[in-house]
């Protein structure tokens, strides 16, 4: 269920920046963001410099550390005046924002008293903001650098501000204020990024799945426009033909208008039949509205036809009291049941099964093959974005594992339970079920 589309050529520094920094559609974050959080940070410094140096009346190189804060300012205001608010940053440009900002801390750290000062803490800040919104080749970059930062700032830094002697930390007290900033970095980091790629990955299915829908709907419409157009055109179709035959009556024997008017008369009777084939297609009858009704055996039956493939048999199977009830020809349960059957079909050794049964308060569709099944080990995943239900071992296809999740949804839509188990003695087995009171109230509203 995937699209073939033509891949984008790279060159070798496209790559390398890639593996960096990664992939450009990824990790994007407004200017206007970064440039909040640093006015904050600048805020913060200045009020905490200002009060240790002045309130607690602790020695502190003054005009250095706030030159450092005038530095963080000054290159707000230049972004802000250079860039719109509403710019998007890539990820390289926003790992370099970021970056400044761990080296315009680690220079106030050197000022205050290294690992001592317990502003330390603050590393974590900018490694965290890009283990949630950038690639993870930036949020590693941007790890070591605040890794070099803190083992520099644990044996080389100016005096911790202090009323008196600075006091003098136990070499192993330091070691652990280190070990602890760099172990709460990388765990805080590799939480933050797995959260935050989940969250990506979910977004870009749902993407997919709206797209899905969309063309379906787009499909459906066609349908519905091709049959108005094949009515519509019937008439002076007719009309033409009437008239050619006229003038071909009117005409004497052997004349070549009269070859002509045959010509134009067997070219309407084609044109005609054409237009009468496209009106009786499965996506032109009446059924092409969206929230038109049809019986669920001629849904399965239309879903079989459109997928089913002439080298595997699709038996058809139905279960229950005539005649069968009338459920609402969504795209969604379509391309749902279809998809389901495409897979089916794909896996198969012989024979796709698919059954409805209408019997009792819910309506289901089970669809069964005799191929390998799902594996074990994803069988309790199936239905959540990129997870591929299944492997083909000749071409080492399968895609994405959006085309299960996509189906899954669409159908969950309509109020459907999707299950997927195993058929004893192999096979695959996806069970799809209806509340059928739900669909008896929307046929009658």
């Amino acid at each position: 269920m995937t699209d073939q589309t033509d891949q984008p050529t790279y060159s070798i520094a496209d790559l390398s920046e890639s593996m960096l920094f990664g992939a450009a559609s990824r990790g994007r974050v407004r200017l206007l963001t970064l440039v909040l959080i640093r006015w904050i940070a600048v805020i913060g410094q200045l009020i905490a410099i200002l009060l240790v140096h002045f309130a607690l009346g602790f020695e502190l190189p003054l005009v250095l550390a706030l030159a450092a804060v005038v530095a963080s300012a000054l290159l707000n205001v230049a972004v802000t005046v250079r860039y719109s608010p509403a710019k998007r940053l890539s990820n390289r440009e926003a790992a370099f924002y970021l970056a400044y900002d761990i080296l315009q801390l680690g220079a106030l750290l050197f000022l205050s008293g290294g690992l001592s000062n317990p502003f330390s803490l603050l590393f974590l800040v900018p490694v965290t903001i890009s283990a949630s919104v950038l690639s993870l080749g930036s949020t590693v970059w941007l790890g070591a650098l605040s890794l070099a930062c803190i083992s520099v700032l644990s044996g080389f830094h100016m005096p911790l501000p202090w009323s008196g002697t600075s006091p003098q930390l136990p070499e192993l007290y330091v070691s652990g204020i280190w070990s602890a900033l760099v172990l709460g970095m990388v765990f805080i980091s590799i939480y933050a990024w797995r959260v935050a790629e989940e969250a990506r990955r979910m977004a870009d299915a749902l993407a997919e799945t709206q797209f899905i829908l969309s063309r379906e709907q787009k499909m459906s419409a066609l349908g519905g426009l091709a049959a108005a157009a094949a009515h519509e055109l019937g008439t002076p179709l007719g009309t033409i033909a009437l008239v050619a035959k006229e003038v071909k009556n009117q005409l004497p024997e052997g004349s070549e208008m009269s070859e002509d008017m045959t010509l134009i008369a067997e070219q309407t009777a084609r044109c005609r039949d054409i237009l009468g084939q496209l009106s009786h297609s499965p996506e032109a009858e009446g059924r092409g509205e969206q929230f038109s009704h049809v019986s669920l055996a001629a849904l399965v039956q239309e879903a079989v036809e459109s997928h089913g493939r002439g080298d595997v048999l699709v038996e058809i199977e139905s279960n229950g009291a005539a005649p069968p009830p009338l459920v609402p020809r969504h795209p969604e349960i379509l391309h749902g049941i279809g998809n389901f059957i495409e897979n089916a079909v794909d896996f198969s050794t012989h024979k796709v099964i698919v059954r409805a049964d209408w019997q009792g308060p819910r309506l289901r569709v089970e669809v069964s093959d005799d191929g390998p099944g799902f594996s074990s080990d994803i069988l309790g995943h199936l239905g959540e974005p990129y997870v591929t239900s299944r492997k083909l071992s000749d071409d080492g296809g399968g895609g994405l594992g959006l085309g299960v999740f996509i189906a899954k949804t669409l159908l969950e839509r309509t109020g459907a339970d999707v299950n997927f188990g195993n058929v004893r003695g192999g096979g695959a087995k996806v069970s799809i079920s209806w509340a059928r009171a739900n669909f008896e109230e929307e046929a009658t509203s």
